[in-house]
């Protein structure tokens, strides 16, 4: 049996038929047709579904959509601000953050959580932010740069 249920993502309201066992990722991707949030291992580990509700990075592939009405929920697809690039997205571009991009929607969610936090992380937050993500291609480097350099963007922006 089917819930009717209302997803705040991305500032848009999507009303939704899902079971109860239904997870976020799979209501995201299928119901809503976002498919920039990745399903990778289904077990919490790899951080490719990585989505932010109310603002705090959580994985949609542990996540109930039921549990998740009344609340708002940013997907990658929703980080760009004003229809420009979100500074960690310019970097990641800029850096070669992304090699395949089957990781980097979480880690760009990972990534704005801790900006939006912290515009000035040390390299141990940054390291520690992120461990939740992994990532097969890039040695992890070229992602810890971009965080950087989008960082410091968001330190002159502020100014």
């Amino acid at each position: 049996m089917k819930r009717l249920i209302i997803l705040n993502i991305n500032g848009e309201n999507y009303e939704i038929a899902v079971k109860d066992n239904r997870t976020l990722l799979e209501a995201i991707r299928e119901e809503c047709n976002l498919t920039g949030t990745k399903q990778g291992c289904d077990v919490g580990d790899c951080g490719s579904c990585m989505v932010l509700l109310d603002g705090v990075p959580v994985q949609s592939c542990l996540t109930l959509a039921v549990a998740c009405t009344d609340k708002k929920i940013t997907t990658v697809e929703g980080i760009a601000e004003n229809g420009k690039p979100h500074p960690i997205q310019k970097a990641f571009d800029t850096c070669g953050g992304e090699q395949c991009g089957f990781c980097t929607p979480g880690f760009l969610i990972s990534s704005k959580h801790l900006l939006d936090c912290n515009t000035n992380p040390s390299l141990d937050e940054i390291k520690n932010s992120l461990s939740g993500n992994l990532c097969r291609c890039t040695g992890y480097t070229k992602i810890i740069e971009a965080v950087q350099v989008a960082a410091k963007e968001l330190r002159t922006l502020q100014d």
